[in-house]
């Protein structure tokens, strides 16, 4: 018998990678080391030392340095996060009442290139809102003095600029020095209570329903990503990451809807997957290439509009050639 290959494994703790994580499912002719680490531990090493075999990536991150052409990684369209960022948008609310009241304001971010931040913009895109509208604000979202994991290049219309030394963008946006923070995690201020500080759309579920309906979109956040010179020396790689990742989700899927006794601690978990399910189709959290097609290139759209990516990248490009199409029987 031939030895499996031995390859490191970087992925979050999730429902969808637990089987994964846990040896349920198998990676075909993979030995695999797998490491849990956070996502922002997983993008800061990957787009650095590209230490990773196999690894979850930002997706804008990772559209940044393709469109450059310096990509470490090929992709794989498994995608491991995904999320509505309507929650994501948290504004002064003593003088911010509508997307369009953020025109010639101060919007802190902890990188102007994450994809949540990528994704928000877009909808404040579709309120007229554009990038260049807006003065935006780097830092630390807790802790002073974060940095853009890649380097962006962005045109004289974006108006960029770093917080104060020693300021984070929760206390500014507290203290009322910024207008609004766009952040996939919330700001301590609005955790906290801040008489002032909250959502920018009141009922967020209700606009990303809507939001849903008109467009067809639930945004990517993550992808898979393969090591290139490991796919380079390994093409069979790819595609076998694809179809594990495919099973792991299954799996998870199926033990969520598995509620005789349920497996998250949360109450309601059946009525909001049908509701889900009623929305958005049965695999309402799809992977692979064609059924996100759509999804992708609006994405790929903001990101240049943005002044992310000097051209437009197409949705392809992402992927290896083999993850493109899937086997069915």
């Amino acid at each position: 018998m031939m030895a499996k290959l031995t390859l490191s494994v970087a992925v979050g703790d999730y429902d969808r990678t637990r089987p994964l994580i846990d040896g349920t499912v198998q990676i075909d002719g993979v030995d695999p080391i797998i490491m849990t680490l956070s996502p922002e531990e997983i993008f800061f090493r990957a787009f650095r030392d590209a230490p990773f075999d196999i690894c979850e990536l930002s997706l804008s991150s990772f559209a940044v340095k393709t469109a450059a052409g310096d990509c470490p990684y090929v992709g794989v369209p498994a995608f491991l996060s995904r999320a509505f960022r309507h929650t994501s948008i948290y504004v002064r609310k003593d003088r911010i009442a509508r997307p369009q009241d953020l025109k010639g304001r101060r919007i802190g971010v902890a990188e102007y290139q994450l994809t949540a931040n990528v994704w928000a913009r877009a909808l404040l895109a579709d309120h007229g809102v554009s990038p260049s509208d807006v003065v935006w604000v780097t830092g630390g979202l807790e802790e002073p003095g974060r940095l853009e994991k890649v380097a962006v290049a962005l045109p004289p219309t974006i108006r960029r600029e770093a917080a104060p030394d020693g300021a984070t963008l929760s206390g500014l946006l507290a203290a009322g020095a910024i207008d609004a923070v766009i952040s996939p995690r919330a700001p301590s201020c609005h955790d906290n209570g801040h008489p002032d500080v909250g959502w920018l759309f009141d009922d967020p579920i209700a606009a990303a329903k809507d939001y849903y309906r008109r467009t067809r979109i639930f945004p990517v956040m993550h992808l898979v990503g393969v090591r290139r010179e490991t796919a380079e020396r390994h093409a069979w790689v790819p595609a076998a990451v694809l179809k594990a990742f495919t099973a792991a989700k299954a799996a998870a899927l199926r033990h969520l809807g598995d509620t005789a006794a349920t497996k998250a601690t949360l109450p309601f978990v059946e009525e909001q997957l049908r509701d889900a399910r009623a929305l958005m189709g049965p695999d309402f959290w799809s992977y692979g290439l064609a059924p996100n097609r759509h999804v992708l290139d609006a994405f790929l759209r903001h990101h240049h509009d943005q002044g992310l990516s000097a051209r437009v990248v197409r949705a392809d490009e992402l992927f290896h050639a083999s993850t493109h199409e899937t086997v069915k029987i």
